[in-house]
């Protein structure tokens, strides 16, 4: 045994001794030193922190190239996330100097060379976040090691601005907003450019997000800014067509923060606020957290993309065409909604508290008053067709959440999954279900998947940090990374170099099928037709008069 151990060490010393590593990379911009480690037998990483993408981005400007640097530029560590409200929104965090990157590349034997890119858009309500995720001693949620490592593919993650400073929109050519976006499509431009050097291959670039990243990844493939960039796209629980993710009245928002700030709301305001403490500006783009069942906190998320007639130069669901030959993952955790309906109604949570049925009727109207005086009785008869005559607490609870999830992620979804479909040429469309159930002790045990519950499995967090997790965690990250990266390296996330559990059939096959992901995924985790009569019911009694969602409507008829 110790002549074995003798063996293995040595066998372990030559390994590092001869790791495959890039050593300093030219860039664009100039040289680049990352680090390079050992993460099992001949197999190694090279991992790159902080490059610049754009050079410190002017005050509510487009960002622009990086004038470069002399010399080889150390890049081990992460640099500040985009200047953004804390937690609490009592403060401000981040610095306006932060449009970098950061990138994970296994190695072999060899240095690697044509290696499929998968970039990775954070979430966070285009208020909040940054490039390497939360942090817990020193473990970052979006470091790409397990899928870099498991999935023989690039990881990149990146900062983009946020809040103010990100998505303040004047509604005019002063200031036209996508701040935020144009960083994204900038990340995306200088990736293409650049990876090469790195061993990834430029035109087979996926990119993946969740939540308001989730809606930035379907904002960049219907862009026409991104024409050529993008081969394929993941979206998890988040679209374009999301009821959050378009500021419709942008400039009634700039003129509130500049009122905060002491800025005038006359044609002097773009100038004032450039001029006015960042700050200031950041802090003045609080939301409102006091919500309620009359009042969801949905409403409330006002700093968003808006249609600005150049990075989107129409209504996202006209844009699809744009589309039409990027391959395409989209999908929601079955109850997406329930960190909002927390928000709104707190007695969703309390096992020994319960909630009135007057909670769901004040939620309907609210969620639906767009639509006209009686649209709220009818989305109400709709979600309560199945109560009986006394519905119990759990039933009322579980409605809530249905609903905030429907209206919130689901149905926003699906429609982006038939309209992508509808319009693709080569594209492939692919839906799914995330249904693994919240591993928060506090939550009700009728729990399902919450909002960014999937975030932990993509990124493998069960298996890097295994004593916090069950042998059923680590299957369900598995299955996750498999399922990613064949997409990213093929376009289909059952062929590739990771085996899968089941096979995902395509969106547009018999059906209009999808995937339920959990930890007991079999033949039977194939389903077809999600939530068909509350799809129907949103897209065509609540679509706007304008909208024909035509593949939604003639799936269900």
């Amino acid at each position: 045994m110790a002549m074995l151990g003798v063996f293995i060490s040595v066998a372990l010393i030559l390994g590092t001794a001869n790791a495959a590593s890039l050593g300093a990379v030219y860039t664009e911009g100039g040289m680049v030193q990352g680090e390079n480690h050992n993460v099992g037998l001949f197999r190694y990483m090279d991992v790159f922190k902080g490059i610049p993408f754009a050079a410190p981005p002017g005050r509510l400007e487009k960002p622009v190239p990086h004038p470069g640097w002399s010399g080889v530029l150390k890049a081990t560590d992460y640099r500040k996330r985009c200047m953004q409200l804390n937690l609490l929104a009592t403060d401000v965090v981040g610095s306006e100097d932060c449009l970098y990157l950061n990138i994970w590349i296994p190695q072999g034997r060899s240095v690697s060379t044509g290696l499929p890119v998968m970039v990775f858009i954070y979430g966070g309500g285009f208020l909040l976040g940054g490039g390497q995720g939360a942090n817990f001693l020193n473990n970052y949620l979006y470091d790409g090691q397990e899928i870099a490592d498991r999935g023989n593919v690039i990881v990149v993650t990146f900062n983009y601005r946020v809040g103010s400073l990100g998505f303040l929109s004047s509604g005019d050519a002063d200031a036209p907003g996508n701040y935020g976006l144009w960083d994204q499509h900038a990340a995306i431009s200088w990736v293409h450019r650049n990876i090469r050097n790195f061993g990834g291959n430029p035109d087979n670039i996926t990119i993946f997000g969740e939540s308001a990243g989730g809606a930035s990844v379907n904002f960049q493939i219907l862009s026409p800014k991104n024409k050529g960039l993008i081969r394929r796209a993941i979206s998890q629980s988040g679209v374009a067509l999301c009821p959050w993710a378009v500021n419709r009245n942008p400039r009634q928002y700039a003129e509130e923060i500049a009122r905060k700030v002491g800025c005038p709301t006359d044609s002097a305001m773009v100038a004032c606020l450039r001029r006015t403490d960042p700050k200031t500006v950041t802090l003045a783009g609080n939301v409102n957290f006091s919500a309620s069942a009359s009042h969801p906190i949905v409403h409330n998320l006002a700093l968003s993309p808006v249609i600005d007639g150049d990075f989107l130069p129409d209504e996202p669901e006209t844009l699809f065409g744009n589309a039409a030959d990027i391959d395409y993952i989209a999908g929601v955790n079955d109850m997406d909604g329930h960190i909002f309906a927390t928000l709104d109604i707190p007695s969703i949570n309390n096992a020994l508290g319960s909630t009135p049925v007057e909670e769901v009727r004040a939620l309907s109207v609210a969620l639906s008053k767009s639509r006209g005086p009686d649209a709220g009785i009818t989305t109400y008869e709709e979600y309560t067709v199945n109560w009986g005559s006394k519905p119990s607490d759990k039933v009322v609870k579980k409605t809530i959440v249905d609903m905030e999830t429907d209206y919130i992620f689901l149905v926003p979804t699906q429609a982006a999954l038939y309209l992508h479909s509808d319009h693709a040429k080569s594209g492939r469309t692919y839906s799914y279900l995330f249904s693994e159930p919240s591993r928060m002790p506090v939550f009700p045990v009728w729990m399902g998947a919450d909002h960014a519950d999937d975030l932990q499995y993509v990124f493998g967090k069960p298996l890097s940090t295994p004593l916090g997790y069950f042998p059923r965690h680590r299957d369900v990250a598995r299955y996750m990374i498999s399922y990613w990266t064949n997409f990213a390296q093929t376009g289909d996330p059952n062929k590739g170099e990771s085996s899968v559990p089941v096979t995902w059939p395509e969106f547009a096959s018999s059906g209009h099928q999808y995937i339920d992901i959990n930890n007991k995924m079999n033949r039977d985790s194939v389903k077809q037709m999600l939530r068909t009569r509350l799809v129907y019911y949103w897209t065509t009694v609540f679509a706007k008069s304008k909208l024909r969602y035509s593949q939604t409507l003639g799936a269900y008829r």
